[in-house]
């Protein structure tokens, strides 16, 4: 029975792993497709119950993805939009609770109003996954994608937070409204000074190891270090991961190119198997969610299925668009920033709603009972409408989003030409910079080196400073014919094949052992990953 449990503990990440290349492969959004995996696999006879652990998900999953997120972020970018991303991820999570709680109350008038306000906080926060992987593939206008990447950073600590006062309010413990304020208040700025005073002595101390392995190891223990720091002060783990995570990323340009490498790659493949993980897990949360609703109607749980989730939908919307357009017609200065955006960006925002995980570890971190060891009420019916919220927006919105996006024709495609150009020039900047400095070493050299050297050297960064420029042109020039940079890369590309055969060759002929071939084919693999760039 033991050997059993466990193969289908290991069967979990395996499934998820080949569906989600399965959907990566098709081009279709892997989170979409991993719940609806978990759902057909959670009804199937046989299949264990996988019930997710709050702890689990709180204290292992999040904390490491929304590290990466803030690691990947722009600094710059986030504090340009602090304004939309501060009213989605505050204004937005706690105009949700309140919509949804009084909502859910007015229709089930047995479910008490704070229980009902424990399940606005639980759905309140969207988790932006899946919609910031679509507008990515898709090209969205960078501001666009920042908002949504900035509103899933900070949302969760608001939605928590409210969830905490929530459940301690409907627990039967004191609260007042005051009470809540200062609970959130304390746990942002907490929150927040934990990630500014861990980030800074974990950067000194990355600086100085000059050993890649260690240095990311250290980065990857940073978010749970943020996060259980936090937590244990009572303040919000979440803001401390993610303040941490923006401090470390926007530093991670100091680092030597081989941790920039490592690290790099390290998170890639982290997120992508905690996130697949998550999204199966969600589809398989079905069957235990079901058992405790013994004492409904089917036509009463589907009504409130679907006006819990219309509620949920409509909000986002309701708040977006007055959010957006009343500090337009009240800032001049607004006006001048945001002049460029119109409304196709504020629906393709208001549409980006995908709930996830983070609101089914809350709902199953609801106590069992209240304080005086009653049922905590209406637990079993909150979980039960979180889990449905959670599957409509990732399968109406979520299945919608991309042909929304070209419905509207939002794209980035002036700000890619932008980057291309703006690349260009730093290119072009930073090779005259070399040119100027190999012209100074040379005349600084006791003995000229070797004019082959030299000429080389200048090749390389001509080539460089030629190669962002033809970049524009797609690798053609006039009437399409292939310009030399691009046949330079087409002809070193097979060449470096040519040279990894030959290297494997001989390692199957026992000429030379693996540990030589790792070390060749990793200088081949660094020439080959520069110029799959081009």
């Amino acid at each position: 029975m033991e050997a059993t449990h466990a193969l289908w503990l290991l069967g979990v990440p395996v499934s998820a792993l080949l569906v989600a290349a399965l959907a990566r492969r098709v081009g279709v959004s892997a989170p979409l497709v991993l719940v609806i995996a978990g759902l057909l696999v959670s009804s199937a006879p046989g299949v264990p119950e996988f019930e997710l652990d709050p702890e689990f998900v709180l204290y292992v999953f999040l904390p490491p993805l929304l590290f990466s997120a803030a690691w990947q972020s722009s600094y710059f970018n986030l504090r340009e939009n602090v304004r939309p991303i501060g009213l989605l991820s505050v204004g937005l999570v706690l105009f949700t609770t309140l919509t949804v709680g009084y909502g859910a109350h007015l229709m089930i008038p047995e479910l008490p109003l704070a229980a009902a306000f424990v399940l606005g906080a639980i759905v309140a926060p969207p988790d932006a996954v899946a919609a910031v992987s679509v507008a990515q593939r898709l090209g969205l206008p960078r501001r666009t994608v920042t908002i949504l990447v900035g509103e899933s950073l900070f949302n969760d600590a608001t939605a928590l937070t409210a969830f905490r006062v929530a459940v301690a309010a409907a627990a039967g413990a004191g609260f007042t409204l005051a009470d809540g304020a200062g609970r959130f208040a304390f746990a942002a700025l907490a929150g927040a000074a934990v990630g500014l005073l861990l980030g800074p002595p974990l950067h000194w101390l990355r600086s100085r190891l000059d050993d890649p392995l260690v240095e990311n190891a250290i980065v990857l223990v940073a978010p749970f270090a943020a996060y259980l720091v936090a937590e244990a002060l009572h303040s919000s783990g979440v803001i401390a991961v993610v303040v941490s995570g923006l401090y470390l990323g926007h530093r991670f340009t100091d680092s030597p190119a081989a941790t920039r490498l490592i690290g790099t790659s390290v998170w890639k493949v982290l997120t992508f198997i905690l996130e697949t993980v998550v999204f199966l897990l969600i589809g398989l949360q079905l069957p235990p969610v079901i058992d405790g609703l013994s004492g409904y109607s089917t036509g009463e749980l589907a009504l409130w299925a679907v006006v819990v989730f219309a509620v949920t939908v409509a909000a986002r919307f309701v708040w977006v668009f007055p959010a957006s357009y009343l500090p337009l017609w009240l800032s001049a200065r607004v006006r001048r920033r945001e002049a460029g955006v119109d409304w196709r960006g504020h629906v393709v925002v208001a549409w980006a709603g995908m709930r996830g995980v983070v609101s089914l570890a809350a709902a199953f971190a609801i106590p069992l009972v209240d304080e005086d060891g009653h049922p905590f009420p209406g637990r079993d019916l909150i979980l039960f409408l979180t889990f449905t919220t959670v599957l409509g927006t990732l399968l109406a919105q979520g299945l919608t989003f991309p042909a929304l996006i070209r419905l509207l024709r939002i794209g980035g495609e002036g700000e890619r030409h932008t980057d291309a150009v703006a690349e260009a020039g730093a290119q072009h900047a930073a090779a005259n910079a070399a040119l100027r400095r190999l012209e100074e070493l040379v005349a600084a050299e006791p003995v000229p080196p070797d004019e082959n050297v030299v000429e080389r050297l200048r090749q390389l960064a001509e080539h460089r400073q030629l190669r962002a420029w033809e970049r524009l042109g797609g690798g053609t020039g006039p009437e399409g014919e292939e310009v030399p940079t691009s046949t330079y890369r087409r002809l070193r590309l097979e060449m470096l094949a040519a040279e990894r055969a030959v290297f494997v060759a001989m390692r199957d002929e026992r000429r030379i052992d693996d540990e030589v071939l790792t070390r060749v084919l990793h200088e081949l693999a660094l020439e080959e990953v520069a110029l799959s760039r081009d």
